[in-house]
């Protein structure tokens, strides 16, 4: 599947927004041309909590391993919570993932290089 069809089946889900950030809309311009998803049925954006999954078309500092900068490479990020997470990556998110993965690897569920510990998945 491509980002934008990701996106489209995301975005057609019942109560989801779905922000992707640009230029002069007033978010950092490290996050133009990524995508997050929050669940909001009323369409406002809310203000005290992280998107539940998000589309990452770049390298962020720190997570350059990723090598998300390769021509047609993105990165699905889901907040998976405990059971999942555990479920897909054989560990607790508050545990070290394991070194051996490598976070720029292709079609696979891993837990996420920088935020793995909050229970976040890469897809």
């Amino acid at each position: 599947m491509t980002s934008e069809e990701i996106i489209s089946f995301v975005d057609a889900l019942a109560g989801v927004l779905t922000l992707r950030p640009a230029p002069g809309d007033g978010t950092p311009d490290i996050s133009w041309g990524d995508t997050n998803f929050y669940y909001a049925p009323d369409g406002v954006t809310p203000t005290a909590t992280q998107p539940f999954a998000t589309v990452v078309t770049k390298n962020y500092p720190g997570d350059e391993a990723s090598r998300l900068d390769r021509p047609d490479t993105f990165r699905v990020n889901i907040a998976a919570g405990k059971e999942a997470f555990i479920q897909w990556t054989g560990h607790a998110p508050r545990e070290p993932a394991s070194t051996e993965v490598d976070p720029s690897a292709t079609d696979t569920v891993i837990a996420h290089p920088i935020y793995g510990t909050a229970g976040w998945l890469v897809l």
